[in-house]
């Protein structure tokens, strides 16, 4: 018997992971170098686009999963159906996937074809609901949420219904568990943009509870500003600004509400590319333009960390990437 074999065969096989799922979360934190102006705060970007699908969605799409299965609220071969703007489909493809889940998605032509055809890749059926121009408002958010129920009356499907799912808060209050480990504890304020409100709430509970003085500056479009107390309006962030006060807001969440327009979270991203080849979003470069704006005013004394919400791989077709304007 040779037992260093052994040993090393034991070993090896600890390093194989059985799913795919296995590799959602313990995502990198990143300081900034060149995009962080003088007299500006230390700026750590929680870099999700390494996750399976490439955003942070994986997480939560996994959590809600993992909580209907264990409630018996979702059966064994039981189809799911979620409406979208993209991401949150594209990672509840990957989790169906990888349980034998059948996953119904409704979703439009408002969003990256990228996300669209990734989650049909993954054997995702889509319903496709019309926008007005390309753009996200409060009638297109209705518009497939009633799609969504449609389907799930029609077809028995279990319906994660991700505005008012708190299950996918567990998954944040583990993003905030890396960001306090991963800083060592050193952080003054967090900034997030706004969906569905999980990410930022659960982040700003599980953050809390190591420090109850951190401030959180919620983010939102300037073009749909609901939660700042403005109108409803049509935006081009994908993934958030529902045009409406979602479920899952609380208005104690934020210690404030900052708003960034398109344009202004477009020019950033691509910065971010160039600066920092940091390959991202449009949310993500929401985020950093309000990130930087608190960084001048906490000063270079503070540390703020923000998320690099997913990967600038589902915009390449959009305006964000392609050379048109947005």
């Amino acid at each position: 018997m040779d037992t260093n074999r052994d040993v090393a065969a034991a070993a090896a096989r600890a390093e194989i992971d059985t799913s795919v799922l296995q590799q959602i979360g313990d995502t990198p934190l990143l300081a900034l170098r060149r995009s962080v102006p003088p007299g500006c705060a230390r700026i750590l970007v929680k870099i999700e686009s390494v996750n399976p699908t490439g955003s942070m969605k994986d997480r939560m799409a996994l959590a809600m999963i993992d909580a209907a299965e264990r409630d018996g609220r979702l059966r064994p071969g039981q189809r799911v159906v979620e409406y979208t703007g993209g991401s949150t489909g594209v990672s509840l493809a990957l989790v169906c996937a990888a349980r034998g889940y059948p996953l119904s998605i409704v979703t439009s032509d408002a969003f990256s074809a990228e996300k669209r055809r990734h989650m049909a890749a993954l054997g995702a059926e889509l319903t496709i609901v019309p926008s007005a121009g390309g753009g996200m408002d409060a009638a297109l958010t209705r518009a497939m949420i009633a799609a969504a129920s449609d389907i799930a009356a029609r077809t028995g499907a279990f319906w994660t219904d991700q505005l008012n799912n708190a299950d996918q808060l567990a998954a944040y209050h583990a993003m905030a568990d890396e960001i306090w480990r991963q800083s060592g504890g050193r952080i003054d304020a967090f900034v997030q943009s706004t969906g569905t409100a999980a990410s930022v709430r659960g982040v700003a509970e599980g953050l809390r509870r190591r420090n109850p003085g951190i401030r959180i500056v919620a983010v939102e479009p300037r073009e749909s500003a609901v939660l700042s107390g403005g109108s409803s309006g049509v935006h081009r962030i994908e993934g958030v600004g529902a045009g409406f006060v979602v479920p899952l807001w609380q208005p104690s969440i934020a210690d404030e509400i900052a708003t960034v327009s398109t344009e202004e979270a477009m020019a950033m991203a691509r910065q971010l590319a160039r600066a920092e080849a940091l390959f991202a979003g449009t949310s993500t470069g929401a985020n950093l333009v309000a990130t930087i704006a608190l960084g001048r005013r906490l000063g270079p004394d503070a540390t703020v960390v923000t998320v690099m919400c997913d990967s600038g791989l589902k915009y390449v077709s959009t305006p964000l990437y392609d050379g048109s304007p947005a």
